[in-house]
């Protein structure tokens, strides 16, 4: 079963940064994209950013564009998201995700699109 294992995740000030980190087991599953999630107490789990294996093609939530960036290092199968100017409410589980479909776009907002997930780094932005 293939595994993701996140990590960075932790206590951030209003405004502070944090960088997470997410890193695939398996190789013998091929992966195309890798995305990010946040789910606060009590909501819905919300896209946050996606990154496509190959192209290095990047989506983002309105929310996040200008102030997190999603990267990738192949050679360690690894996704990183980096957060700036994080807000109070920005406060959740943060989850990674990837998939073996290519996914751009809305596709790739989109949970159910996702195959295999981590088992989340809770982020908290004490104001």
């Amino acid at each position: 079963q293939a595994q993701l294992v996140e990590s960075g995740g932790g206590l951030a000030q209003t405004g502070g940064s944090l960088r997470l980190s997410c890193a695939f087991s398996d190789r013998t599953i091929t992966i195309n994209t890798m995305g990010w999630f946040r789910q606060a107490n009590g909501k819905e789990r919300d896209f946050v950013a996606a990154i496509t294996w190959a192209e290095d093609i990047t989506n983002y939530a309105d929310s996040v564009k200008g102030r997190f960036t999603i990267s990738r290092d192949n050679a360690k199968n690894t996704v990183f998201l980096q957060m700036s100017s994080l807000k109070p409410e920005e406060t959740a589980v943060y989850y990674c995700a990837a998939a073996r479909a290519y996914l751009i776009g809305k596709a790739a907002s989109r949970s159910t699109a996702y195959d295999y997930w981590g088992q989340g780094t809770p982020v908290t932005v004490s104001s």
